[in-house]
């Protein structure tokens, strides 16, 4: 089985359109799995949730789903965020809501957990150091966890001498046997570590793999629409640089 791993797709259903095309289309892909925020900042929160509700899925809460939903406060949001926040707020259809107030905080898949943040604070802890992995694995079961948030691509391996981590490079393989790990597999909807370009991960459940991948999409399209939305000018101009 194939499982296109995905996490910040933030309402950018160009991006989104591209990673499940260069996964080698719906039919290449058994299972999507989504690290949460499937929406805000973006302008098409329900047409990236319609095409995620189309497939076979697994998904978990990030911030912004909750804050679309009202079950996060937008106090502990930065100005842009929040007026993407409501902007997203006053869209999403009923059944798209529901689909939201109704997603777990954390999920277990054979050999992962799922989360946003991480375990011990899936809404708000963005996992960047060894310190933060080891804690990961440290509130998890599962070999692995998988985590969102940062919109950057990296690995946390559990080692003898402790936790080291790294930057997953495009094409990246990791092996999963043995192996105690955090993985994060990117932003899909606004990549934030100086590479414009879509960024998610494919887990091989045959060959027990992730590949971590990059492609490109068409960041004009989606900015031209942020604009007519009304969107914050800093949301649009910062997909340019993948910042």
């Amino acid at each position: 089985m194939r499982v296109a791993l995905l996490s910040d797709i933030h309402s950018n259903l160009e991006a989104l359109c591209a990673v499940l095309d260069d996964a080698g289309g719906r039919e290449a892909i058994d299972e999507v799995w989504c690290l949460g925020d499937m929406v805000g900042y973006g302008p098409e929160p329900n047409a990236c949730l319609d095409v995620l509700l189309s497939m076979e899925h697994v998904m978990v809460a990030g911030n912004h789903d909750m804050a679309a939903v009202r079950k996060l406060s937008l106090a502990e949001f930065n100005p842009y965020a929040a007026a993407a926040c409501r902007w997203t707020a006053e869209r999403l259809t009923p059944e798209h809501r529901e689909t939201l107030a109704a997603l777990p905080m954390r999920e277990e898949r054979g050999s992962f957990t799922l989360v946003h943040g991480s375990p011990r604070n899936p809404a708000w802890e963005y996992v960047t150091s060894a310190g933060q992995a080891r804690a990961c694995l440290e509130h998890v079961e599962t070999p692995c966890c998988l985590v969102g948030h940062t919109h950057l691509p990296m690995v946390f391996r559990l080692t003898e001498a402790g936790v080291a981590g790294e930057w997953a490079r495009p094409g990246q393989v990791v092996s999963l046997a043995g192996e105690r790990l955090v993985l994060n597999p990117g932003g899909v909807g606004q990549p934030r570590d100086g590479d414009p370009r879509s960024c998610y991960a494919v887990y091989d459940t045959d060959e027990a793999t992730v590949e971590f991948r990059r492609v490109a999409y068409d960041i004009g399209a989606t900015q031209r629409k942020m604009r007519e939305a009304g969107l914050p000018e800093y949301l649009a101009e910062r997909l340019t640089y993948g910042r």
